[in-house]
């Protein structure tokens, strides 16, 4: 059941992670009633009207269709964002990454015997699961945001005790995915929503292995601003979510039209009047290879074992409004607990300007996007594939909220 890359220690030219049909895995018992679940997510998801390319008006405001359909379904399906040569220049980064990351848990070293990916950091890099689990459900982790486990099934015999699902701080380990974070039109998205002094939040690598991936219980991203006056439905921020292969109702996140306007809700006693972890009114994002997701982080959301026979990856980073982060004291999930300073958030946003020159010297035919906060020092950020080194820990000045 494990990956099965070149054997050679370095990158090959075109290194796609192979689907197998052997990895599929069912619900047993509530199989049935899962293949029926993910028919009726996905004819309502199509349904929805809030997916199509990214459009700006004449003025270069986000179209009226895109905000209004965000605005009311909490998340919305950019199509054909990223085209096959970056797709494959990121396939190729994710396929060395594979090989580089430790063989268990406690290892720092990679299957070729050479200092394993992220072994020289002292922020976390691998998230770890036991096949086919859900770690956090249940549990206090995250300011205990996951309040109710979701179903967990035996993993094949020949599994490996744990797989890696989440790769942190992953700009540092990816010039691809650092040229996606500088990608113009994501950007000009971000600062339609959060203005353009909007903030970095923190960026990970969703890896789910086909017949093996974890779920993650349903929850809300925010902890920190629920019972502030000033609360609305973009206080905590949103993700986007790229997708590498694409996904579906097996492999995919679900998430709840129009929850992210309600406040915190009961999610614990939500599941428990449906007596499962299948609520009725999410749906799953259903992209092809290329699309991006916007997501709110208010939204509720979550994703159920990987039963399928194919890998989703996704690039999944996110924004925030300045005014939700600056001098707050918060952290804890994604960075320590710190307050966000206007230092410590200039700080951090020199990511978006490396990512912006980085695609600037990928793609120089785009017209970059100039991120305001950060002009006056644009010089300070040229690009070249040395300074992969200054990145390093970057993920320590995430900003949580």
């Amino acid at each position: 059941m494990a990956i099965e890359l070149n054997e050679e220690p370095t990158p090959m030219a075109h290194a796609k992670l192979p689907n197998s049909e052997s990895a599929r895995h069912d619900y047993g018992s509530a199989e049935k009633a899962m293949i029926e679940y993910r028919r009726i997510g996905t004819e309502r998801a199509m349904k929805l009207g809030n997916r199509g390319p990214i459009r700006f008006t004449d003025e270069g405001k986000l179209h009226p269709q895109i905000a209004g359909s965000y605005s009311e379904c909490g998340f919305y399906v950019f199509e054909n964002v990223l085209k096959e040569q970056e797709l494959t220049d990121i396939e190729n980064d994710v396929a060395e990454i594979l090989r580089r990351v430790p063989v268990s848990r406690d290892s720092k070293l990679d299957r070729f015997g050479r200092p394993a990916l992220g072994s020289n950091c002292k922020a976390r890099s691998i998230s770890w699961v036991k096949p086919l689990s859900d770690p956090v459900g249940g549990t206090q982790a995250a300011h205990g945001r996951h309040p109710s486990q979701m179903l967990q099934l035996e993993p094949p015999s020949d599994a490996p005790k744990e797989i890696v699902q989440v790769i942190s701080g992953a700009l540092q380990f990816s010039e691809a995915y650092l040229r996606v974070y500088g990608h113009p039109d994501l950007l000009r998205v971000a600062a339609a929503i959060h203005g353009p002094d909007f903030t970095p939040f923190n960026e990970v690598l969703w890896i789910k292995h086909p017949g093996l991936g974890g779920s993650v219980a349903w929850h809300q991203d925010g902890w920190t601003h629920w019972t502030k006056p000033t609360l609305d439905e973009n206080t905590h921020g949103f993700n986007f979510m790229a997708q590498l292969y694409g996904c579906d109702a097996e492999n995919g996140l679900w998430v709840v039209p129009g929850s992210h306007r309600k406040g915190k809700a009961d999610i614990k006693a939500m599941i428990e009047k449906e007596g499962s972890d299948r609520l009725p009114k999410a749906v799953p994002l259903i992209c092809n290879p290329g699309d991006v997701v916007i997501t709110n982080r208010q939204a509720i959301h979550g994703s159920f074992c990987n039963t399928s026979t194919k890998y989703r990856v996704t690039l999944n980073f996110g924004f925030h409004r300045r005014s939700s982060v600056l001098n707050v004291k918060s952290g804890g999930v994604h960075n320590p607990i710190t307050t966000y300073t206007e230092d410590y958030i200039r700080s951090r946003s020199r990511m978006i300007m490396f990512g912006i020159n980085a695609r600037r010297k990928r793609y120089p035919d785009e017209t970059p996007y100039e991120y305001a906060p950060l002009r006056d020092r644009a010089s300070d950020y040229t690009w070249d594939s040395n300074r992969m080194a200054e990145l390093t820990d970057y993920n320590l000045q995430d900003i949580g909220i």
